[in-house]
């Protein structure tokens, strides 16, 4: 499903999600229950919101030459719709159309070795002449480099703060480099600063973008290892470029390769290991939740039922089919007072059919 909305209905996309506690998964839910998030926002007075500021934030990323995309958008990046769940809105600066062409992410090391800075320029040059996008997160070293290299041919930035926010500082001049020359893209709200939550959410945007991910120069326990997961998670091809035993820096990409990930030396490694994706991608199309049929109020609030879903959650997530069958419940009952529960604070869902309490 893919249509162009009037302004008002974008601002309740852009309201739902941002309210508190409502991530992409009680989006999603939502906007399955009630069928658009303008309903949802109606028959559920508790969630704490406000239009106005939802209005504002689109009106002030307009001023910026930027716009604010919905997963309904037939510009929303098709690989991104392909995530379940797809984050509901983005921020946009920039070249709107490289979203069109297949992307590979390369992501690494802020304190990179000088080796991996030339190895990240020529995997993106080359990539790049290839017809490939480069997609990273504009961070020091390893990110830098290759957005950097790619500018010509197409790079795309993803931003853990909101799109108006430089980071790090000392990458003004890439960052305008790239809204002229590329797209920077944010799933947080304008004026956002990025705190340690956001960069998780932001790698599952760069792996997300892209059909293969590729690491290059990752300590044991960094960031770059997360977004190799998220890739492999997201069935996308995850590859890493090998490096001494004797570098701390590359003790996660060879641990990386150790596990199964494609060892690759230059762009043409890289090329043949997602030729499979391509073939997919070219293919694959985003089938969102469809609006479930209304269900009368007394199948929905049988008395006492929230209760006994609540003391059946536990701190550690379980499958919702078994809360709902400990409930005494459809698993559509379960997840719809879920979502209230949620709302309330007092229920997280998590993507994978997931529930715990708060």
């Amino acid at each position: 499903m893919s249509m162009a909305l009037g302004d008002a209905e974008r601002v309740d996309w852009i309201a739902l999600a941002r309210a508190p506690r409502i991530g992409p998964v009680t989006f999603f839910q939502l906007l399955s229950r009630y069928g658009t998030p303008g309903a949802a926002l109606k028959a559920l007075p508790s969630i704490k919101t406000d239009k106005t500021t939802a209005a504002r934030e689109l009106e002030a990323t307009r001023a910026l030459g930027a716009d604010i995309l919905t997963a309904s958008d037939p510009d929303f990046p098709t690989a991104l719709s392909q995530l379940s769940p797809p984050p509901p809105v983005i921020s946009v600066l920039g070249r709107t159309e490289l979203f069109t062409r297949p992307a590979i992410a390369l992501v690494g090391a802020r304190n990179a070795s000088a080796a991996g800075r030339r190895i990240s320029r020529q995997l993106a040059k080359g990539l790049g002449e290839a017809g490939f996008v480069i997609a990273s997160g504009m961070a020091r070293g390893i990110d830098g480099e290759a957005h950097d290299a790619s500018l010509e041919t197409g790079t795309i930035a993803v931003l853990a703060g909101g799109i108006d926010q430089i980071y790090p500082p000392q990458h003004a001049q890439l960052y305008h480099a790239l809204s002229q020359q590329g797209a920077i893209i944010s799933e947080r709200a304008l004026s956002h600063r990025a705190g340690a939550r956001d960069f998780p959410r932001r790698n599952r945007i760069i792996t997300g973008l892209a059909v293969g991910t590729v690491v290059i120069e990752a300590a044991e326990r960094s960031g770059s290892l997360i977004s190799a997961r998220m890739a492999g998670e997201q069935g996308r091809e995850v590859m890493a470029v090998p490096g001494s035993p004797l570098d701390p820096r590359s003790a996660g990409t060879n641990r990386l390769i150790r596990n199964g990930a494609t060892l690759v030396r230059h762009a043409g490694d890289v090329t043949e290991a997602v030729s499979h994706q391509l073939c997919n991608n070219d293919h694959i199309s985003w089938s969102p939740i469809l609006p479930l049929a209304p269900e009368n109020d007394h199948e929905i609030m049988t008395e006492g039922l929230s209760g006994r879903i609540l003391e059946a959650l536990s701190p550690t997530p379980l499958p919702i089919a078994e809360i709902a069958r400990v409930s005494g419940c459809s698993a559509r009952q379960c997840a719809a007072l879920l979502m209230e529960l949620e709302i309330d604070g007092k229920a997280f869902t998590h993507a994978g059919g997931l529930a715990s309490r708060a």
